[in-house]
């Protein structure tokens, strides 16, 4: 089933996580949460970062307490390919050992079966009426209506196009609608009328451009941000 976003409440978009547990509590603590607010993460809770069990449980405890939608990232894609078709080298090039040192289970069969069906349950997008919410993002040069029939939704996962600098020179986007997103690293949120990209890279702590956990309130968006404390 599909989930809802209603434009009528408010939205805050979370971005990358990667496993910077304390940077995320911080983060919440800082939004301030509404009873009736939306909170939409964006994709990548795991890898990289040192507490990927801890996130994920922390997630689960907001989704009990808030209207919280879970996008698929490619780092969760990554895992999911391992944990089906153990198809470990990608996922582990990428930051997966530090997923299996966080659970302490190397053999997957005590991974917690909770955790798994909150990871398999994530969407690769979500559409309002006027935004779109995916992990990567979608081809700059093309409709929303023709990325959604030319490309599967696993391609959105891992989308990088659209912020090469071609397209953000020019502003230049055919979309519908106002694309959120994150997967890409920036320095600086980028706040254009058809993009928001917020993934200021939190687990790049050691990177002086980087290093940083922002989410964006819509519609006024507010951009909310902490360093990274893990």
């Amino acid at each position: 089933m599909r989930p809802v976003l209603s434009e009528i409440r408010r939205i805050i978009a979370i971005g990358d996580v990667h496993g910077c547990l304390f940077s995320l509590k911080k983060l919440i603590e800082l939004i301030e949460p509404e009873n009736d607010d939306q909170l939409v993460f964006l994709g990548d809770f795991i890898d990289r970062g040192n507490h990927s069990k801890g996130v994920v449980d922390y997630l689960i405890e907001l989704d009990s307490s808030y209207s919280c939608h879970f996008l698929m990232g490619n780092h969760e894609l990554m895992f999911l390919d391992y944990v089906e078709n153990k198809n470990s080298a990608e996922w582990m090039a990428n930051g997966g050992s530090a997923l299996l040192k966080s659970y302490n289970s190397p053999p997957l069969r005590d991974f917690p079966q909770e955790h798994l069906a909150f990871l398999r349950g994530c969407h690769y997008f979500i559409e309002t009426d006027n935004y779109f919410f995916t992990h990567g993002g979608l081809d700059p040069e093309l409709s929303i209506k023709d990325n959604l029939r030319y490309y599967k939704p696993h391609d959105f996962c891992w989308q990088r196009m659209h912020l090469r600098q071609e397209f953000l020179d020019n502003n230049a986007y055919n979309w519908e609608k106002t694309l959120v997103c994150a997967h890409t690293p920036v320095s600086n949120p980028v706040l254009f009328e058809r993009l928001i990209a917020i993934d200021t890279g939190c687990v790049y702590n050691n990177n002086p451009l980087l290093g940083k956990l922002t989410a964006v309130v819509i519609p006024e968006r507010r951009i909310v941000q902490t360093k990274n404390i893990d």
